[in-house]
């Protein structure tokens, strides 16, 4: 309820018009700045985050304004509550996805994404109701923001965890650039899906891979969406299992040692597989073969040596040792290489059928494993990794499918990578005080193709002095991906107004870790883990509070249009500037929060909003028209009981039922205003449920109902829990109207378990024996009745 005293006003009963509700707030909330945080000396600290989008030419889509109205509903449901909440926005304005519509459109992505930014924030995002602080607005573009991305950088890069180093990469034919693994789906670029190529090139890697065991070990314990956490605990991807050395002949190497989770099986190798990524390939190969293979780098030859020696494209040289020993008997992929090329294939696991007809890769008893026959699989791997280890041949281990995240991008819209490469010195780190290095400003931007920059053609910029000796060098002309971009913006949000450190103390300290972030499963595997790791290389070097940068995330559901998936191809993408006009914001917040449940998302129809339309219309008209002081305690206890209900589903982003509950209870308010009996207690509560979804409509109800504070400070209303628990009521059991028994039951049961309930009573039971129930009549609260034949 209101912590102040209503002032009396009277006002007649206009129509609703959202286009002047709506504009007086916004104007109203930017002149009192509403919305912005006190960051240095908060009641209650609470910092509520959405995933920032990238400014696209074509502007925000629907899907957006899901998933920040789902995050502002449960930032205002947290205001509400007394936390101090700081709900910040800004742009992730950097990266291919804007360089391409550049190159497409014949812009220049200096001077487009600037326009695209101003578009977003003044046309869009301030007409969603959302209490974005805008004095800490961060744009990743900005000479000032992507200065501290640099700065991170070399933070890594001091520790040890940035490397530059030459190895098989994934590229894109199409974006003509280098993807990181994660950025790889099922084979083709996740931006623009074109089949990715194999190149090897010197690229800049992060070691995340450092992290591997924490990452997944913290995965137990951070309250996150589930499919969220399995994406990334199958990505880092832990098994157990055991290395084993193996000796080479004729090779530059004179040993391999691969990585199996089979250890039973070893007696079933027939060959060995390098991959044909494998960074130092040649070191492996016979000196009579290295030609050939690479010539063939990526086909599959095979020498004549024992065990027979091959390259493998079906074998990930970054993964494990990026070496596997064959048990074609026992491994699908083992089988059909040895097939196709007329390999041995040894049955060493019994249990399976023919394995000349298919391999069989469960457990069973040893075969043609020397003494060990006979022995159980599980206790095979023990016994077998035992003797590895007496005979200095290997031992038990553990391997994570992650690898190390390639930054690298061979493109010009993002920030250099702050690096000199001397020919005395090697790669040598720009010194923090000549930070940010700029982004020089070239009009032929479009990339090469070349597996190198447009920045190496800015021959003045390129070429600059080695920091550590002066002698002529050259700048790094790669620059880096737009993830590493985002993989700190949270952390700069509190302190923008800092200029001489990235992210301040004190208010890093207060704020961080984010208590609650809200985005798309889309980033389970890129942003999601890129951020997670810096924020745990940063923890290590005592500069951020927590090795996780956020408490809790919740992945948001995507948004259909008629049973479809929204495409430009379709002609079925839902441009929000329309809805806006036509209906208004608090109208488009609660529609699509109406849809389905948030996590989830639903299908998009045009006739479903009108409804909206009018449960608002008959707020602004009830509201107006609850005047009555009246204690009636059944009216009390459907009061209390709605604070409960509506505070249980805000909490939990369950905004669908809410929304069903305050419709609910918006009739009868409506029925009650119409009959003169409508409590003004009933209305103000009923606004302040309802502030959350729809600010600008309550908080100008709120003003005509005499309140000189905002409503979305007016506090969460109160609730008894003795008042929302169910009250006992009898109800009487009749068949063919005679009254045969009766029940306790707690009120407002459905009519299907009252039903229920009463047909299992033994003595309706026995009168409806043998009988034909023709029609059962049920009266919540009251009655039930069996008519019977």
């Amino acid at each position: 309820m209101s912590t102040t005293e209503p002032v009396p006003t009277t006002h007649a009963l206009d129509p609703y018009d959202h286009t002047v509700v709506e504009a007086k707030w916004r104007r109203r909330w930017e002149e009192t700045g509403a919305h912005r945080t006190d960051l240095d000396t908060p009641v209650r600290p609470f910092y509520n985050l959405m995933m920032f989008p990238y400014p696209s030419a074509e502007g925000l889509h629907v899907g957006n304004v899901y998933a920040f109205t789902g995050a502002d509903i449960y930032g205002r449901y947290r205001r509400l509550l007394g936390d101090t909440v700081f709900e910040p926005m800004g742009f992730d304005a950097f990266g291919i996805h804007t360089e391409n519509f550049a190159l497409k459109s014949g812009q220049h992505p200096a001077r487009m994404t600037p326009r695209n930014v101003a578009h977003f924030r003044e046309k869009q995002l301030k007409r969603l109701g959302a209490m974005f602080d805008w004095d800490h607005e961060v744009d990743t573009t900005d000479p000032d923001y992507y200065r501290w991305t640099q700065w991170i950088f070399l933070r890594l890069f001091d520790a040890g965890l940035a490397e530059q180093r030459e190895g098989p990469v994934n590229w894109c034919p199409s974006c003509l650039t280098v993807l990181a693994d994660e950025q790889v789906i099922d084979g083709h670029c996740e931006r623009c899906d074109s089949v990715v190529e194999q190149r090897v090139l010197k690229q800049w890697f992060l070691k995340i891979t450092r992290y591997a065991k924490e990452l997944l070990e913290a995965l137990d314990h951070i309250d996150w969406s589930e499919r969220t956490v399995t994406a990334q605990r199958n990505w880092i991807g832990r098994s157990e299992g055991a290395n084993v050395r193996f000796d080479l002949e004729g090779c530059a190497r004179r040993d391999v040692t691969v990585f199996t989770t089979r250890p039973d099986t070893l007696y079933g190798a027939t060959f060995l597989v390098i991959g044909a990524e494998h960074p130092r390939l040649g070191d492996f190969i016979a000196r009579d073969r290295l030609a050939a293979v690479e010539r063939w780098r990526g086909t599959l030859p095979t020498a004549g040596d024992e065990p027979d020696f091959s390259v493998g494209i079906y074998v990930l040289g970054g993964y494990g040792t990026g070496a596997i020993m064959a048990v074609p008997a026992h491994d699908t992929r083992d089988w059909q290489f040895a097939k196709a090329h007329g390999l041995p294939i040894v049955e060493v696991i019994g249990g399976g059928d023919d394995i000349q007809g298919k391999p069989y890769t469960g457990d069973g008893p040893m075969v043609n494993s020397a003494d060990l026959d006979g022995t159980p699989s599980a206790e095979g791997k023990l016994r077998v990794v035992e003797r590895l280890r007496a005979l200095d041949r290997g031992d038990a281990t553990v391997q994570y499918r992650l690898r190390d995240w390639l930054i690298s991008r061979q493109r010009y819209w993002g920030p250099p990578i702050p690096i000199i490469h001397c020919p005395t010195h090697g790669a040598v780190p720009v010194p923090y005080d000549q930070l940010p290095v700029l982004l020089p400003e070239v009009e032929e931007f479009r990339p090469l193709g070349t597996g190198t920059s447009p920045l190496a053609a800015a021959e003045d910029w390129v070429n600059v002095p080695c920091p550590i000796c002066a002698e002529p060098s050259r700048r790094e002309t790669d620059v880096s991906d737009t993830f590493l971009d985002s993989a700190w913006y949270f952390l700069r949000y509190p302190s923008t107004e800092f200029h001489d450190r990235p992210f301040d103390h004190e208010r890093t300290f207060r704020w961080l870790p984010v208590d609650m972030y809200i985005g798309g499963n889309e980033h389970a595997v890129l942003h999601l883990m890129y951020s997670r790791f810096i924020m745990r290389a940063l923890h290590e070097q005592g500069l951020v509070p927590d090795p996780e940068p956020y408490k809790r995330f919740r992945a948001h559901g995507l948004i259909i249009r008629n049973g479809a998936k929204m495409s430009k191809s379709k002609g079925n993408v839902v441009n929000p500037d329309e809805y806006l006009d036509r209906h208004g914001a608090d109208t488009m917040r609660i529609y699509l929060m109406f849809l389905g449940p948030y996590t989830e998302g639903g299908d998009f129809r045009d006739d479903g909003i009108r409804g909206v339309s009018r449960f608002l219309d008959r707020v602004w008209r009830a509201t107006q028209q609850a005047h009555s002081k009246d204690q009636d305690l059944e009216r009390e206890r459907r009061r209390h009981r709605l604070i409960a209900h509506v505070g249980e589903r805000y909490a939990e982003l369950s905004y669908n039922t809410a929304i069903a509950f305050l419709m609910e209870f918006s009739h009868a308010l409506a029925n009650e205003a119409a009959a003169g009996t409508a409590r003004r207690v009933d209305a103000e509560t009923l606004l302040q449920l309802l502030a959350p979804l729809a600010p600008h409509l309550t908080e100008e109800l709120w003003e005509r109902l005499g309140h000189r504070q905002s409503i979305h400070d007016s506090g969460w209303p109160a609730h008894d829990p003795a008042l929302v628990a169910a009250q006992q009521v009898t109800v009487v059991v009749q068949v063919n109207g005679k009254p045969r028994d009766q029940m306790q039951v707690d009120a407002g049961l459905d009519r299907a378990e009252l039903e229920r309930r009463a047909r299992e009573l033994p003595k309706i039971a026995a009168l409806l024996e043998g009988k034909e129930v023709r029609k059962v009549v049920v009266v919540p609260d009251r009655i039930v009745n069996f008519v019977v034949s």
